[in-house]
């Protein structure tokens, strides 16, 4: 609840904005109060509560606090505030791996089975498979690249803008173009999702949800994390996304079935003697 009021604040009317700013200082308070007090610390109107509520899929105060309840009982109790310039190392340490132990948690309980199922059949069925990302996310469009060449697919990754556009523009009807954006809205990333949309590829985004990439695409999974990325480089967003592309290759290489594991025994058996010995 808490992380999807997180990614909302942007989209709520400012009255609404208030309650949920009021609600992530204090979530625990929450629960013990009363709707015309909750109204009243957040200078809003008890309608404005009510709406706020609804807008989270509450049927209104009573079920929002049984929601945020269930919540903050799920998830474990962590630091999950953002590093700040004085902050100690070992302040430092614990906030990231507290913030990635929370983001795991949040990814596994707001994911959409359907819709992981669904971009694991787009990857099963697709004569190519691109990955775009740029900054941080190209990264992690390399990574995916180096994990799903081994299902007998073309597969290649682009940072370059002009190579992400060119190449989305000669896709076609039963390609696949996978888009990895934190914000969803870099211009470069859904100008190359719409062209590989117009020339009749299926695309699969990582990104936030209710982005201008989301909207462009015909599958997203949504990694839906909060950090700063104004001062340090994205790190958990990157984390969640590496593991949503771990679950997918899983996914497609249950989905080959068994029939397909001695080909992905003799890619792996080709570097057995590069190694050196103990």
């Amino acid at each position: 609840m808490l992380t999807k009021i997180k990614a909302s604040l942007d989209q709520l009317s400012r009255s609404e904005r208030k309650v949920a700013e009021f609600v992530l200082a204090d979530a625990s308070r929450v629960l013990t109060m009363s709707i015309a007090r909750v109204a009243q610390e957040a200078d809003v109107s008890e309608p404005t509560v009510n709406r706020f509520c609804r807008t989270f899929s509450a049927t209104g105060f009573p079920d929002f606090k049984l929601r945020l309840a269930q919540s903050l009982a799920s998830g474990p109790a962590l630091t999950t505030s953002m590093v700040s310039e004085n902050d100690t190392m070992p302040e430092i340490f614990s906030k990231l791996t507290d913030k990635a132990i929370c983001s795991v948690q949040d990814l596994k309980s707001s994911i959409d089975i359907p819709t992981l199922e669904r971009a694991v059949d787009l990857f099963c069925q697709a004569r190519q498979v691109a990955f775009f990302g740029m900054g941080a996310s190209g990264s992690v469009a390399r990574d995916a690249q180096h994990k799903f060449f081994r299902f007998n697919v073309p597969v290649v990754a682009y940072e370059d803008g002009l190579m992400q556009r060119m190449h989305a523009s000669a896709m076609g009807t039963g390609d696949l173009a996978v888009v990895i954006s934190h914000t969803g809205r870099t211009r470069a990333m859904v100008e190359a999702a719409t062209l590989a949309r117009e020339a009749g590829a299926s695309v699969l985004a990582l990104t936030r949800s209710d982005t201008p990439l989301s909207r462009v695409a015909s599958v997203t999974l949504p990694v839906n994390v909060d950090e700063n990325t104004d001062l340090y480089i994205p790190m958990v967003s990157r984390l969640m996304q590496l593991l949503v592309l771990d679950v997918l290759v899983t996914g497609v290489a249950q989905k080959r079935g068994s029939d397909f594991q001695p080909h992905l025994a003799r890619i792996k058996k080709a570097i057995d003697g590069t190694r050196l010995s103990d």
